[in-house]
């Protein structure tokens, strides 16, 4: 029998698993992704049932969810295989800031809390705004963000944006319109040319080594490298496009353009 509100909801991916907890929701969830560790209880109170391409959908289907909530062409396979044992899907596809106060407004609703997740989803507006309208000295520090190293991957979407609303200017930010990774690899030649005052990395999965960033050809002159302006942020708090990136990831951001949390 399926209910509304879902009581029993399986999240493949962490940002639905955040923003149910922050909306009070969290006990309908009974079954999570591996790479859920937001908020920190998350990790013991939850059975780990994905990765983020792959899932045990023996697991899944034995939790018996009223819904299980996706992310993406990515996880496209494992959607097709919960939908033909029968199982309600939503998948979400928020690749910028928009996207995701609306997958915020989109969860809410699905679990019966639209008020609460307006609520949050404002919060999150007016705290963006606040840091945007920040004053900040000229000129706007040139900033790389580098999502992966082999190849050079840069310009993902929610990134881009919180890098303009921490007071950066992103090099490649032509590029955050362009959905798949395949179509935001990038040359160490146009990394160069850009010449980034600061170079952000978070290695989706792997700890980022500044040591290989600074020893690649060439790449001595650039002013981040040559500045000693190389800093990791962690995959979770930027990667993730939910709540994490619009607090910890923003916050992250602006520690480093900027000295503090301003």
């Amino acid at each position: 029998m399926r209910h509304f509100p879902p009581r029993r909801i399986v999240c493949l991916t962490e940002e639905t698993v955040e923003t149910l907890y922050l909306l009070g929701e969290q006990d309908r969830i009974v079954g999570v992704s591996g790479y859920a560790v937001r908020p920190p209880q998350v990790r013991r109170e939850k059975p780990r049932v994905s990765a983020f391409v792959s899932a045990d959908i023996p697991k899944i289907l034995s939790l018996e969810p009223d819904l299980v909530l996706a992310f993406s062409d990515l996880q496209a396979g494992i959607v097709a295989d919960l939908v033909r044992a029968g199982v309600d899907v939503h998948v979400f596809n928020q690749r910028e800031i928009a996207g995701i106060l609306a997958m915020i407004r989109t969860l809410g609703a699905l679990v019966g809390a639209a008020g609460r997740a307006e609520e949050l989803a404002q919060g999150f507006e007016r705290r963006l705004a606040t840091i945007a309208a920040t004053p900040r000295p000229s000129p706007r520090p040139r900033v790389y963000f580098e999502e992966w190293d082999e190849p050079l991957i840069s310009g993902i979407g929610w990134v881009s944006e919180l890098i303009e609303i921490a007071g950066g200017e992103d090099v490649f930010a032509e590029l955050r319109s362009r959905q798949a990774a395949k179509d935001r690899i990038i040359s160490a030649d146009a990394v160069q040319d850009a010449a980034p005052h600061v170079i952000l990395a978070s290695w989706c999965g792997k700890k980022v080594v500044p040591a290989r960033i600074r020893e690649r050809d060439g790449w001595g002159q650039i002013p981040a490298v040559r500045d000693g302006r190389i800093v990791e942020i962690k995959s979770p708090i930027i990667l993730q496009p939910g709540p994490a990136a619009l607090t910890d990831g923003l916050d992250a951001i602006v520690t480093v353009l900027w000295g503090e949390l301003k």
